[in-house]
């Protein structure tokens, strides 16, 4: 059996851009140009359109989702990664305030300085989500934060979790995966 897997990078939003974790909701000039998307999913789902469509728990993801139209049941799976103490504060205050925190944080994929979850938590959470998704088979569509959609292509593709830093998710792009008999493949982010 195989299945389809669309996963949409949700839309930018103030926290994003100040690299500050935290979840926010979208302005409207940030829905605006979502909604100037909405139609291209028709396309991407093909004739029988998606069987599924889930949304990450964050404010910015409902929100994406909601603009682009479509209905979703919310997937805790594809949350972004709980940053504990962190959660509030930009990247540069905690570089500066504990930067072997985040060095660690960066290079361990186990370590969890401000007391929240490992990346490695986080890729086998994504994983098993992906994987009960290719138990059902068909089209999928999950709106997610750009966290949970580089775990996705990590799990899928079996990659060292070191990788999960390297890869860029712009808001609002698309990232397929398709799986089939134990197997992913990736077609690399395209604009939505």
């Amino acid at each position: 059996m195989t299945v389809r897997v669309t996963l949409v990078a949700s839309v930018m939003t103030a926290a994003l851009r100040a690299a500050r974790f935290d979840d926010d909701t979208p302005g409207e000039a940030e829905l605006r140009q979502v909604r100037a998307r909405a139609g291209v999913l028709a396309g991407l789902s093909g004739s029988g359109g998606f069987r599924r469509v889930y949304t990450g728990p964050e404010a910015r993801c409902r929100a994406t989702a909601e603009a682009l139209g479509v209905h979703s049941v919310p997937a805790p799976e594809l949350g972004d990664p709980d940053v504990g103490e962190w959660r509030g504060r930009t990247l540069a205050e905690i570089a500066a305030a504990d930067p072997a925190g985040v060095a660690a944080w960066l290079t361990d994929p186990d370590a969890a300085p401000h007391g929240g979850e490992p990346l490695r938590s986080l890729l086998t959470r994504t994983g098993g989500w992906l994987a009960s998704q290719a138990e059902r088979g068909g089209r999928v569509l999950a709106v997610a934060g750009p966290a949970a959609v580089r775990a996705a292509v990590v799990s899928a593709l079996d990659l060292p979790p070191d990788v999960f830093w390297r890869l860029d998710v712009p808001p609002l792009s698309r990232t397929d995966l398709t799986g089939r008999s134990g197997r992913w493949n990736w077609r690399c982010a395209a604009p939505l």
